[in-house]
């Protein structure tokens, strides 16, 4: 399935150059017309990333984020720092069908373990960033990639396998915002590993056929951010790229 993603700081769409938020490209798009824009090219998920909030949790822009799941138009997965359950609520409340949680599952494995226990593993999707070391060790980063958590990938999912973790959003931080092409390795090997994993693959999709090395390793979808943005491709054709891969 394809993926598109939004970022959004203070109501604008924006675009972060390897989670830097010095490096920071706005677009002259409002949140709510893109929903609408990206169903009618058949998108049927959206991934929204609070960025706003993932600095200050107080500031969540959850007003914002509800007016576009109230388009009704497509489901949508939603996540930006997120470091309470009240937090869990408030976006699940808001009518997205899935909360995305990155550090806190590395940081605090136990409490987001019973989250996905308590509000079901449909609804949790663990965004898990990844540097691969010169030895092939895929070491978790936190804290939007500022440190280096020493948890390894395969460690966290054995883990949360306990409590049936279905949704994981892995990114390749070295290929972020690149365009340079996807992981495809890192994919096929995971996939093949967790099998009841439905794996989003994300960073470095920057043409058609990088979308289409991606069918074989049997990711569940491929989130696509900076590419639409900047007109590599529409939202249409990379679905029918995908569905004819």
């Amino acid at each position: 399935m394809i993926i598109p993603a939004i970022d959004l700081i203070e109501g604008k769409v924006v675009r972060l150059y390897q989670g830097d938020y010095e490096q920071k490209t706005q677009y002259e798009l409002d949140p709510v017309e893109v929903v609408h824009d990206y169903a009618d090219q058949g998108a049927n998920w959206l991934h929204i990333v609070d960025l706003t909030g993932a600095k200050d949790t107080s500031k969540r822009q959850l007003a914002l984020i509800k007016r576009m799941v109230e388009t009704k138009r497509m489901q949508f997965q939603a996540g930006g720092g997120i470091r309470s359950e009240d937090e869990v609520a408030q976006l699940l409340d808001t009518g997205v069908s899935r909360v995305v949680i990155g550090s806190l599952a590395v940081k605090q494995p136990e409490l987001v373990k019973s989250w996905v226990e308590k509000y079901g593993p449909e609804h949790i999707v663990l965004a898990l960033d990844i540097n691969i070391s010169d030895s092939g060790e895929k070491l978790i980063a936190t804290h939007g990639w500022q440190e280096n958590s020493g948890v390894a990938l395969e460690g966290l999912l054995d883990d949360f396998a306990s409590v049936g973790a279905k949704h994981v959003l892995c990114t390749d931080i070295s290929r972020d915002g690149t365009l340079q092409g996807a992981n495809v390795e890192l994919y096929q090997e995971m996939a093949a590993r967790f099998p009841n994993v439905s794996w989003q693959a994300s960073g470095g999709i920057g043409s058609l056929n990088d979308i289409s090395a991606l069918k074989p390793t049997n990711v569940g979808g491929v989130i696509l951010g900076r590419a639409l943005l900047e007109g590599k491709f529409t939202v249409k054709e990379a679905i029918s790229c995908w569905q004819n891969a």
